[in-house]
């Protein structure tokens, strides 16, 4: 468990190109709302949502960047500091899933391998669709990616999106945390030990024909700082 009385906060980015519904996912999961009218995203737009995740508070904080590419610019610096990321495409827009494999670099040129869903939206649209489900199926796949099939106006599957996304982040937190607690253990125990391996120990022979055993401390000693005031350091 996480400390009490914290809570966690979540940056998600939804990433996809233009008029595949993200900003109406963001406006569906956090206010309850889907509008039919499309009104291109300048730059990036934001809400957020407070939800329980296994126990736990997270406030998620959903970014809506431009698909637009004379945004591009703009909204490749709002990625920086994501924790999350939802890659969207349309069943009836062909472009917009061919241009997944890009928006994943995107992302991942910014901040790396962080937890991300693949998502269809428009479902409720299948009779238009220009996507076969193989194809959606073997794109998640070969992304190693969980795959949603969604629809924002019906309000299918959107609330499952973000909650995956926070229990995959909390997840990944709480192995973290253990992790560098584990290194911080493993750290100060070491400290003050000396190695006696062959590497660190050197024989000599003094001038009087007695055997002299120099022992050298372990690399992972903390090391003294050279300070001319004794124990404290000057500011």
């Amino acid at each position: 468990m996480l400390e009490e009385d914290m809570e966690v906060a979540i940056k998600v980015v939804v990433v996809g190109n233009g008029a595949v519904g993200k900003s109406s996912m963001i406006q569906r999961y956090c206010k309850g709302i889907f509008t039919k009218d499309y009104k291109k995203t300048i730059g990036v737009d934001f809400l957020e949502r407070q939800i329980i995740v296994n126990g736990e508070e997270v406030r998620l904080m959903l970014w809506d960047t431009a698909g637009q590419e004379e945004f591009d610019a703009i909204t490749k610096a709002y990625y920086r500091g994501a924790q999350a990321c939802v890659l969207v495409f349309s069943t009836t827009d062909r472009e917009s899933f061919q241009a997944i494999n890009s928006w994943r670099e995107k992302v991942e040129a910014e901040v790396g391998n962080i937890p991300t869903v693949l998502v269809q939206n428009k479902i409720d649209l299948l009779e238009e669709t220009v996507i076969k489900n193989e194809e959606a199926e073997a794109l998640a796949k070969r992304l190693k990616l969980r795959f949603y099939r969604a629809s924002v106006k019906e309000d299918l599957n959107v609330t499952e999106v973000f909650k995956y996304l926070a229990e995959k982040y909390l997840q990944r937190l709480k192995q973290q945390t253990a992790e560098e607690t584990e290194v911080v253990h493993s750290t100060s125990n070491k400290i003050g030990v000396f190695n006696t391996i062959s590497s660190n120990v050197t024989n000599q022979s003094s001038s009087n024909g007695r055997e002299v055993i120099t022992l050298r401390p372990n690399k992972q000693r903390t090391k003294k700082s050279k300070n001319p005031f004794g124990g404290c350091s000057l500011l």
